[in-house]
């Protein structure tokens, strides 16, 4: 007998069970480089995440951390920029290349089985870059044509102005970049860099997947028998004060254009402030997933939108409340009415017990989902070094949750949901109406 499915009744609704986020085993290798390691036995792939202190925040002038960082494919003493690729290409593994404020991570995927091989081409990339100069302009010509063609959209143009009217040109987030910045990167501005930051005594290790005894064996010759790199210093951590921008409202002409970008934000709490975790369920609520109070009301009630979001993006020394939204430009100001509008009644109205349960449950569902496998782990915990937060953050965070109530949501509405704190920049055709 075919049992059918009443779809009239839905589904009861099951608190998402919360589990410990498992550490990793540590160790420190021969040359005192600290190794991290998540091993999955029934996996066929290795991932390797080295991390090394300095990025933008260290940087002497704008781009030289992260070409340092791009260029390091690029060709070394033992293999050209070819050689690399058809190598890896061939065992098939791979390379992610990242730069951000105060570390640059390079992460690698291969097969296991292939270890002995991608190993020793990985090698040759971390300690033996040769920046040349027929590869360096190649690559400087991709990443400045790309550059060209974001700066003429519109989302890229607001969010580049939010950012400098929050920092100010003087600081690294802020500063306004242009197509001068990439002609005055050499090969001898990107050794530099490589040589203060790229060494073992400024390096972390993380491994995931299959972590094998022959693999941490081959980790250890190739990475963690002899010291690496010209200095023996790690990196100081840099102090970089943001200088807000005068004036709240910045436009951004573009004409012809079919939509305006829209994006308001504000300096915020820090990851390590008491209030910010319960701040981030606020957030949630107010703009962080589909059912927020900003898509119910401006996506699906008013129509002004196909998405609306609002997010807290961490910083080293703070974080910035960032609302995003492109809308057709004679829609803009209805739009920030009703972002304010949302604020306003977070500030004077407590939130449901219902609306909070459906956040919690949504957050707690999403924090099971970001720890599934070892390498959203690795992850995670590489979160926490860079950050700078407590390994008792992840049990802070369910806890967080469970216990914010909404007598203090509302309060924290009216201590950091502030539309006077907070700088408007518009990239569209111009209106009628004045913003």
């Amino acid at each position: 007998m075919n049992h059918i499915l009443d779809r009239t009744i839905p589904p009861p609704v099951c608190t998402p069970q919360y589990k410990e986020v498992p550490q990793p085993a540590c160790i420190t290798l021969p040359n005192g480089v600290p190794l991290h390691i998540f091993n999955d036995n029934e996996s066929d792939v290795v991932r390797m995440d080295f991390l090394f202190g300095g990025g933008r925040w260290h940087q002497e002038q704008p781009l030289q951390a992260l070409f340092a960082n791009r260029m390091l494919r690029e060709g070394t003493s033992r293999f050209s920029s070819e050689e690399i690729a058809e190598k890896l290409d061939y065992y098939g593994a791979w390379i992610e290349l990242a730069c951000a404020a105060e570390y640059t991570y390079l992460t690698f995927y291969s097969l296991s089985k292939y270890l002995p091989q991608t190993l020793e081409v990985l090698e040759s990339i971390i300690k033996e870059p040769l920046f040349p100069q027929k590869e360096l302009e190649v690559v400087l010509g991709t990443n400045l044509r790309q550059f060209l063609v974001n700066s003429s959209k519109a989302d890229f143009l607001a969010n580049r102005k939010l950012t400098n009217a929050l920092f100010g040109s003087d600081h690294p987030a802020g500063h306004i970049l242009c197509e001068e910045d990439y002609h005055r990167i050499t090969p001898d501005i990107l050794r530099a860099f490589y040589d203060r930051y790229y060494h073992s005594a400024n390096c972390t290790l993380y491994l995931a997947g299959r972590a094998d005894e022959r693999c941490l064996q081959l980790v250890e010759k190739h990475f963690g028998s002899a010291p690496f790199g010209k200095e023996t210093q790690g990196v100081e951590k840099q102090t970089c004060i943001p200088c807000e921008n005068s004036g709240r409202i910045f436009f951004i002409e573009r004409t012809g254009a079919a939509q305006s970008a829209v994006r308001i934000g504000g300096l915020s709490l820090s990851q390590h402030h008491p209030d910010y975790l319960k701040l981030r369920v606020l957030v949630t609520l107010f703009g962080g997933y589909f059912g927020s109070r900003l898509m119910s009301n401006i996506r699906e009630e008013k129509g002004y939108t196909y998405g609306i979001s609002a997010n807290l993006l961490p910083y080293p020394a703070e974080s910035v409340l960032a609302i995003s939204a492109d809308t057709a430009c004679n829609n803009v100001r209805p739009l920030l009415h009703e972002v304010f509008v949302e604020m306003e009644r977070l500030q004077n109205e407590p939130v449901s017990e219902e609306e909070l349960t459906r956040v919690r449950n949504y957050m707690l569902g999403e924090m099971c989902r970001s720890y599934e496998s070892v390498f959203s782990l690795s992850d995670a915990w590489i979160f926490i070094q860079v950050s700078g937060l407590q390994k008792s953050y992840f049990a802070d965070i369910p806890k967080a949750i469970h216990q914010v109530t909404p007598a203090e949501l509302q309060t924290l509405a009216q201590k950091y949901l502030c539309k006077e704190n907070l700088k408007v920049v518009v990239c569209g055709e111009k209106t009628e109406d004045k913003l």
